[in-house]
């Protein structure tokens, strides 16, 4: 079986407030990746400009950490062979305007402002967002009984 791969993924305050938390999740589960960690929670500005940090120089840092404060999020963490880019093929470009019919963004959104959901762009960036929103302990581990019916 191939290695498995984490990725973190939030669903933002829009795709709360639309009730589209079920929606976004259920789109990775059903791509066959595996929810092994998951909360909802009111980010703090503490937590939203760790988050972002590194757009902290960037003009639109005010307005990100903003939005990710406003409201509830559910953040969860996905695992599987692969997980981060089927994770970023399965969201779409960050403009929902440009983002393809079938992706969450592409199907969901029409606002770059107001784009659903986040996110991990690389193994390193799961890392550090998963212990950021989780901490080192939160993820589980647990054997799926139709995995062999998903990966070979």
């Amino acid at each position: 079986m191939a290695e498995m791969e984490r990725t973190l993924i939030i669903a933002k305050p829009d795709a709360v407030q639309r009730g589209l938390v079920g929606e976004v999740f259920g789109r990775f589960e059903r791509r066959g990746l595996q929810l092994v960690a998951c909360r909802m929670l009111l980010a703090d500005r503490a937590l939203a400009e760790e988050h972002y940090g590194e757009h902290r120089a960037r003009p639109f840092f005010e307005s990100l950490v903003s939005f990710i404060t406003s409201s509830p999020v559910v953040a969860g963490v996905f695992a599987g062979p692969g997980a981060i880019a089927i994770v970023r093929a399965t969201i779409g470009l960050t403009n929902p305007a440009t983002s393809a019919p079938g992706t969450i963004r592409g199907d969901l959104g029409i606002d770059i402002n107001r784009n659903l959901v986040h996110a991990s762009d690389s193994p390193e960036s799961a890392a550090r967002e998963i212990a950021l929103w989780f901490g080192q302990d939160a993820v589980t581990t647990w054997d799926r009984t139709l995995t062999p019916w998903i990966l070979e």
